[in-house]
C-alpha cells in the first residue's frame, strides 16, 4: 500500500455542541479510490469537506502530503492540488469548451496548454462533439461529464466527488459510472467518492467505508465490507436482510450448533459455546424449494420450513419473504419461481449451507 496522501488524526466536528463527525484515525493512500457510503445525515459530506480543506475541524488535525494543516488560512496552494465535483453541476452559461477551460484560465495556465488539456479532457469524458454547445442545452448526464472534465483537466492530486450521479437516471448513471471507473483505474488519482448507493461503491471503490452517526463504522476491501459487516447497522445497510439472533450451544471441529427461535442451525464460525450471536444471510445465499412429502435433495445443512409471505419484483428476480417463525428473505429468479410453482402462501423449505452465514458476536 502506498503512503497516505491524506490523514485524519482525532478529528471532531461539532455544530452547536452536537458532534456531527468523529473520526479518530483515517489514512487514504496515494492513488486509492475510497468510496464512502451511508444513509442521509451520516456525516459523509462533512467528512469530504474536512478532507478537501474546505472546513476546519473543531478538534484534531488533517495531514496532507506529509504536512499538518495548521492554521487554517493561506490554504489556496493546497486547495489547488485538489478538485471537487458535486451532485449538481455548477456550470457557467457558456460553451462546454469554455466551462472545461474555466479552472485553467483562472490559474493563468498558458493558452496552448489550456487548449491541449481541454481537448484531452473532453475526449476522456466523450464530450468532444459538444464543445460548441451552450451548457443550458445539455442533459443532466452531459452536464455532469462537463463538470468531471473541468475538474480532471486541473490534474489534481486528490479528486473529491460528492454524490455526482445522484440526480441522473439509471442508464445515464451506469454509463458515466463505468467511464469514470476506467479513467480512475488508468490515472490512479487519489479519489474520495461519497454516495448512498451501494452498487456505485462496489464498482468504484478500492476500499469502502461505511458511515453512520458521524462515525466510520467499518472500512476495508469492498467484498469484505459487504460480506463480513462488523455490526447489525452495517449489515443492514450493505443489503443483508436476514439477521437472526441466536445462542451458541456447542462447537465441534469449527461447526457451531446455534439455537434460533426454536430452530437448531449448524454454522461454520469461530464462536464459543454460550455466546450470543447474530447470523447474517444475504438473500442470494438462501435457496427455496416446495415443501413436499419427499424432502428435496440438498447439500445444505440448514433447512427451515416456512410460508411465503410475499414476493416483490427485483429486476430479473423476486425478493421473497418467508415466515419460518423468524423472517427469512431470499432472492429467486423469475424462471425458478415459475418452475417451482411458488406463490404467496405456499409452504416452502428455505435452505442454506453451514458456510453461508456471516456471524457477528453480540457485545
Amino acid at each position: 500500500m502506498n503512503d497516505p496522501i491524506l490523514r485524519l488524526d482525532t478529528i471532531k466536528v461539532t455544530y452547536d455542541g452536537r458532534v456531527v463527525l468523529d473520526v479518530p484515525s483515517l489514512d487514504i493512500p496515494e492513488g486509492e479510490t475510497l468510496a464512502v457510503i451511508g444513509p442521509n445525515g451520516a456525516g459523509k459530506s462533512t467528512l469530504l469537506r474536512i478532507l478537501g480543506l474546505l472546513e476546519q475541524p473543531t478538534e484534531g488535525c488533517v495531514v496532507f502530503a506529509g504536512r499538518s494543516i495548521r492554521p487554517y488560512h493561506n490554504l489556496l496552494s493546497d486547495r489547488r492540488r485538489m478538485a471537487s465535483v458535486f451532485q449538481e453541476p455548477l456550470l457557467t452559461d457558456g460553451t462546454v469548451e469554455a466551462n472545461v477551460a474555466l479552472g485553467l484560465r483562472l490559474r493563468r495556465v498558458d493558452a496552448a496548454e489550456v487548449n491541449r488539456r481541454v481537448a484531452d479532457g473532453m475526449a476522456t469524458f466523450n464530450i468532444g462533439h459538444l464543445a460548441r454547445r451552450r451548457t443550458r442545452t445539455l442533459s443532466g448526464g452531459e452536464a455532469q461529464r462537463v463538470s468531471l472534465a473541468r475538474a480532471m483537466v486541473l490534474d489534481p492530486e486528490v479528486f473529491l466527488l460528492d454524490e455526482p450521479f445522484a440526480a441522473l437516471d439509471a442508464p445515464t448513471r451506469e454509463a458515466l459510472l463505468l467511464d469514470l471507473k476506467t479513467i480512475l483505474d488508468k490515472r490512479r488519482i487519489t479519489t474520495i467518492f461519497v454516495t448512498h448507493d451501494r452498487n456505485e461503491a462496489l464498482v468504484l471503490g478500492d476500499r469502502v467505508g461505511v458511515m453512520m452517526g458521524g462515525q466510520v463504522l467499518q472500512i476495508g476491501a469492498p467484498e469484505r465490507v459487504f460480506t463480513e459487516p462488523v455490526n447489525e447497522q452495517v449489515a443492514r445497510f450493505v443489503g443483508i436482510e436476514t439477521i437472526l439472533r441466536g445462542h451458541v450451544q456447542r462447537v465441534t471441529l469449527g461447526l457451531a450448533t446455534i439455537q434460533v427461535s426454536g430452530w437448531t442451525l449448524e454454522v461454520a464460525a469461530p464462536v464459543m459455546p454460550g455466546e450470543r450471536v447474530l447470523i447474517c444471510l444475504r438473500p442470494e445465499e438462501i435457496t427455496l424449494s416446495p415443501r413436499t412429502a419427499i424432502a428435496p435433495a440438498s447439500s445444505a445443512r440448514n433447512q427451515l420450513h416456512g410460508t411465503v409471505v410475499r414476493h416483490l419484483p427485483a429486476g430479473p428476480a423476486y425478493r421473497v419473504t418467508i415466515d419460518c417463525g423468524v423472517p427469512i428473505v431470499a432472492m429467486v429468479t423469475r424462471q425458478s419461481w415459475e418452475q417451482l410453482d411458488l406463490e404467496d402462501g405456499a409452504e416452502v423449505i428455505a435452505a442454506f449451507k453451514a458456510t453461508a452465514p456471516h456471524v457477528i458476536q453480540c457485545v
